[in-house]
């Protein structure tokens, strides 16, 4: 089991490097992992379950009675980002409806799990982290398409019960069934259940990275400079939304753990559901904005948990 345990740790801990490579992967050898693509939605079931048991209902209903800082970081990730981030990609990429919606996509997913290990790292408040992440996941089945055709409108073709059915079954349900499971078991799910299915669901996420970065292959393969122009947009707007969380907390006056907490659950979208809807319900080229988060979002959550470590943590 140490040994089992002692692998997980080594893919999590280099998973800025893992993440790329597999994108890499999926691009050159598309005929290969192209394969998992119809099992994606249940190996992405079982990664939100096996994140949601270091959740319990206690410690986010502790939000619930004072949720200021639960809404904002809520209003600025799930309404801000992607209103702000489909205007200026409609009008950096008019041209292509595609990679307007591949880029509005990604910022319409919910927070991403992995910004609970990122706050754990730096000190952050993990109750606050845990009830924005659980509260986007819960909500995503109705905010993703919902927002997707509102703000794209006829652009777009969304087959909105298919998608809701989908989020339910990737998402929201293994969300729930996950706190249940540590709930119910009092906290054996969180202790001993998550521990030992973390290596298989990182193995689980590489495959998934692989398999949704195939859908892109074509267009990675016959790179334009509009693709480059979108992946530097990435770049710069998914850098910004780690700056605008800390400037919220900042401004707010919050506690360093806060602010720590409200910069990852800003910056840190859970890019994998976003790359699973974009493969599952449109072309290809929509996958390419979406995947060019993998590649740069955990190397800006080091430098900008760096960063607050050293003018914020030892302040």
């Amino acid at each position: 089991m140490d040994r089992w345990t002692k692998f997980g740790k080594a893919i999590g801990s280099h998973m800025s490097f893992i993440a790329p490579t597999c994108v890499i992967l999926g691009v050159l050898f598309p005929e290969v992992f192209g394969l998992a693509k119809p099992a994606v939605p249940a190996m992405f079931a079982l990664l939100t379950f096996q994140g949601s048991l270091n959740n319990d209902f206690k410690s986010v209903a502790v939000q619930f009675r004072h949720p200021k800082d639960v809404l904002c970081i809520l209003g600025v990730s799930m309404i801000a980002m992607p209103v702000v981030a489909q205007l200026i990609a409609s009008v950096l990429f008019s041209g292509n409806p595609n990679l307007v919606t591949g880029v509005t996509l990604e910022y319409c997913v919910p927070v991403g799990v992995v910004c609970f290990m990122w706050c754990g790292m730096y000190e952050g408040d993990l109750s606050l982290a845990l009830a924005s992440i659980l509260v986007s996941t819960v909500l995503s089945p109705v905010s993703i398409p919902f927002t997707l055709k509102l703000l794209l409108g006829a652009d777009v073709q969304v087959d909105v019960p298919q998608m809701m059915s989908n989020m339910a079954f990737m998402i929201a349900l293994p969300a729930i069934a996950g706190m249940l499971v540590n709930n119910v078991t009092y906290g054996w799910g969180h202790e001993k259940l998550s521990p030992a299915l973390s290596p298989a669901v990182k193995v689980l996420l590489m495959i998934i990275i692989a398999s949704n970065s195939s859908q892109m292959s074509d267009q990675v393969r016959h790179l334009t400079p509009e693709l480059v122009e979108v992946a530097a947009f990435i770049l710069v707007f998914a850098a910004c939304g780690f700056a605008l969380g800390i400037a919220l907390a900042l401004v707010r006056k919050r506690p360093t753990s806060r602010i720590v907490t409200s910069c990852f659950c800003v910056g840190i979208r859970n890019i994998s559901a976003g790359a699973v809807i974009a493969a599952q319900f449109f072309p290809g080229e929509v996958v390419f904005p979406v995947m060019m988060g993998t590649l740069f979002q955990q190397a800006l959550a080091g430098i900008y948990g760096s960063l607050m470590e050293r003018k914020l943590l030892k302040s």
